[in-house]
């Protein structure tokens, strides 16, 4: 009987992820979770439970091994709100007798129905906090008692960035139930690409091989502020030395709240203007992203806040030099000003223009910096580790600590 306890005590916890989105949806929550997933293999068993905004996706179907299913949701409608409740509400009861624990990826309002339904189960539950304005108790605690309730209900914390975990830390919530966990990249995925690879891919992605390229990835909000990036790169465009094209990556128009679909027509009539719309480009969200990443020559990240942004961590691994906002307590504890990227005050077009013209003249530098950024990613912020982690916080509030 003993060894039977024993062997059941190593049965690799049972874990469901709630996500906001997961493949073939593209959020960093959803990317993650299946990046992590795939690289356990064994030593977790997980499932998905997703929201998902196209109806044409399979409620419930298996990805790489992984058993996820969705709640459609139309967010303009006040229907389809209340069927997504009452579907969430049915899968909560039909999953999580069936698991060990749940994992929340982000707060939302969808949190206190699913805090509840576990309390019920007696499952414990680990909450990630990865956005910064969104996963912050003050915040939480502005949409009312229940949302704060469920915020502050969770076993364990895993805090992206230190400004999550100091946010959490200073709302007096218990510090032995929060560790610092950051976000991983596939490093195998992301890697640098040589000359010859970089003008190949330019070539298949229909990119041009004559300029430098400018990569934003992102979706277009007004916290992700590429607009901020589009007034720098149109301010160079006059001098032909720092002609280049300007590649943006991410969702332009979108059911989610976040998105101002006003941002890319607007950036398009002012390129048309200056004569330089031929050096502006659009793509929609794709999975084949680290393509556009090892196409690309510099990447920008210009928000007003993150967690700790992944699409940063992806461009490092790729060997890219970035000019980032210096986000106090995130980005600046992946970047080494001057060192690994160059980092500038959120919103000041000038300063942006000025480190990427700094870039632009002088490749060699950035070469260098793109270089010592692959060798950050390596050493602190592998897919690996981060999956480690996970496994260590199932086992803590599982009672399993070794």
């Amino acid at each position: 009987m003993m060894a039977a306890s024993n062997d059941q005590a190593k049965a690799p916890a049972r874990v469901l992820l709630v996500t906001g989105a997961y493949f073939p949806e593209i959020s960093s929550g959803g990317l993650q979770c299946q990046a992590v997933a795939r690289h356990l293999g064994a030593r977790a068993r997980f499932s998905v439970l997703t929201t998902a905004t196209d109806a044409a996706l399979a409620a419930h179907e298996t990805v790489d091994g992984v058993e996820v299913s969705r709640v459609y949701v139309n967010v303009d409608s006040r229907a389809s709100k209340a069927r997504a409740f009452l579907t969430l509400l049915r899968e909560l009861l039909r999953r999580v007798p069936r698991i060990d624990a749940v994992h929340l990826q982000g707060f939302s309002r969808k949190n206190i129905l699913i805090a509840a339904i576990a309390k019920l189960f007696g499952r414990p539950t680990v909450l990630s906090l990865q956005t910064a304005g969104h996963d912050e108790p003050q915040t939480v605690a502005a949409q009312g008692q229940l949302a704060a309730w469920a915020f502050g209900s969770h076993d364990m914390y895993l805090s992206v960035s230190p400004r999550l975990r100091d946010q959490y830390l200073h709302a007096g919530l218990p510090p032995d139930r929060i560790r610092l966990v950051p976000n991983g990249v596939d490093v195998q995925r992301f890697t640098p690409a040589a000359a010859d690879v970089r003008a190949t891919l330019r070539r298949r992605l229909g990119l041009p091989l004559d300029r430098p390229i400018v990569l934003f990835v992102g979706m277009f909000s007004r916290d992700k502020q590429p607009r901020t990036l589009f007034d720098a790169w149109l301010g160079l465009q006059r001098d032909p030395a720092l002609a280049s094209t300007l590649l943006f990556v991410g969702a332009t128009q979108s059911a989610y709240y976040e998105i101002d679909p006003q941002l890319a027509p607007a950036m398009r009539a002012d390129a048309e203007r200056a004569a330089v719309a031929d050096r502006l480009v659009f793509v929609d969200p794709t999975h084949q992203v680290h393509d556009y990443f090892r196409a690309a020559d510099i990447f920008s990240l210009p928000s007003a806040r993150e967690g700790l942004p992944i699409a940063l961590l992806e461009a490092m691994a790729s060997g890219l030099p970035s000019v980032a906002s210096m986000l106090p307590g995130s980005t600046d504890t992946i970047v080494e000003d001057g060192v690994d990227g160059l980092l500038v005050p959120p919103g000041d077009v000038n300063a942006l223009a000025s480190a990427l013209s700094v870039l632009l003249r002088d490749p060699a530098m950035g070469a260098l910096m793109g270089a010592r950024a692959r060798e950050t990613v390596l050493q602190r912020y592998g897919v690996g580790p981060v999956a480690d982690a996970w496994v260590d916080a199932y086992a803590a509030v599982l009672g399993e600590r070794s």
